[in-house]
């Protein structure tokens, strides 16, 4: 399985499209709200959100379908990033809900040599998160910085960390 690229296997206007989706549940949603200390009731209170939303009920925090969509992207896009360099833009275009299940797509919209090393490069992606029925729920891009063959080659390759088995 791969798990990243380096800058030479980028292409501009490649898509990527992650895989699998995952349904979010409400204990993702409340688990991640706990985590990050975002106690408002339009997460967490099924009474409220029902009562005084125009949603009706609970919706799914925004930064968690990003966190989603950010992690999905790892074995396209940055599983072998030196940094994610910029997270350039961000919108949440519709809501999430508890059992919506979300898939995500990137898409490349440029590289470029790093100016400062040549063992690496910088891509430039965006990346949509949509819903099982189609509906865009989220749009971000961001700059990643990536190694070059090279680098890689100079550190031991693909998984240098990596212990042998003993038999």
């Amino acid at each position: 399985m791969q798990f990243g690229r380096t800058y030479e296997e980028f292409e501009v206007g490649a898509v990527y499209k992650h895989w699998p989706g995952k349904t979010v549940t409400e204990y993702d949603d409340h688990l991640f709200c706990l985590l990050t200390m975002n106690h408002h009731p339009l997460h967490m209170d099924a009474n409220y959100a029902e009562k005084t939303t125009d949603f009706g009920k609970n919706v799914v925090v925004g930064n968690y379908v990003y966190s989603l969509l950010l992690g999905m992207s790892v074995p396209d896009v940055s599983g072998k990033a030196i940094a994610n360099l910029e997270v350039e833009s961000l919108k949440h275009v519709a809501p999430t809900f508890h059992g919506d299940t979300i898939y995500g797509e990137t898409t490349v919209l440029d590289k470029w040599p790093s100016k400062s090393k040549d063992d690496r490069g910088i891509v430039h992606v965006e990346t949509k998160g949509y819903k099982q029925d189609g509906t865009l729920v989220c749009v971000f891009r961001r700059k990643v910085m990536v190694p070059t063959a090279t680098y890689i080659k100079e550190r031991g390759g693909e998984q240098p960390g990596r212990p042998e088995l003993n038999a």
